[in-house]
């Protein structure tokens, strides 16, 4: 899952933004701006993997942003503007959309943000969990999934789970985020474990994992959950 931020000072435009990636199961919009200093806070509290940027916006343009973000994300540049084209590359951008764009040229864009990301994708090690005085170091690959313990995460693999002193947005900044989805404040998945997927009365989603552990979603995270399985919204 590619999670995205949209900045651009047009609401329409955001909007229409917004529409396109959503016809994009592996792309999840986690939220949109309309100024460059929301962007820069925005950026700081929840980095994305990729921010759809625009150039002119008031307060600051599209290049003061990266300028103000200590690790900036990888950026597209979607702009009316196409004078600012050589700066933006020169800034390593991974694509620089024109509007109007179309359709085609979005999702070529996001071909080239796919290639980037796997290219720069941090290695992931080996996961160190302790338990009865002993350190059992896991691969990633086999972990089920991750619920929030007090001041721990317990990683479930299989029929066993392990303590890991951590929050669990703090363990999950460690592994590969196109594998393992938030799906509740409490809760991560690694997403080629969900088997199946029923919706609840009220807009909850049952999980079902490979393993027949049943996880149910937070209804604030349905939509992200849905794109990220490829379902319809």
């Amino acid at each position: 899952m590619i999670r995205v931020l949209v900045v651009d000072d047009e609401p329409p435009a955001r909007r229409r933004l917004i529409a396109l990636l959503g016809h994009h199961p592996d792309v999840a919009v986690t939220g949109s701006c309309g100024t460059a200093d929301e962007a820069v806070h925005t950026i700081a509290a929840d980095p994305p993997d990729a921010v759809f940027l625009d150039v002119a916006m008031p307060g600051g343009d599209g290049f003061a942003v990266l300028d103000e973000v200590a690790h900036p994300p990888a950026v597209v540049f979607v702009t009316a503007h196409g004078q600012y084209a050589t700066r933006a590359f020169d800034v390593a951008a991974v694509d620089y959309l024109v509007k109007p764009y179309h359709r085609e040229r979005l999702a070529m864009a996001l071909d080239r943000l796919r290639v980037h990301l796997r290219q720069h994708r941090p290695a992931v090690g080996r996961l160190a969990v302790g338990t009865g005085g002993r350190t059992h170091l896991l691969d990633p690959a086999e972990v089920d999934y991750l619920r929030a313990d007090g001041n721990y995460v317990r990683v479930y693999v299989g029929t066993a789970s392990y303590p890991v002193r951590a929050t669990l947005t703090g363990l999950l900044s460690t592994l590969d985020r196109t594998a393992f989805l938030r799906v509740h404040r409490s809760l991560a998945v690694r997403l080629d474990r969900v088997r199946d997927v029923q919706t609840l009365r009220h807009g909850e989603l049952a999980l079902r994992l490979r393993t027949g552990a049943l996880l149910i979603s937070g209804r604030a995270y349905r939509d992200e959950v849905r794109r990220a399985l490829g379902l319809h919204a």
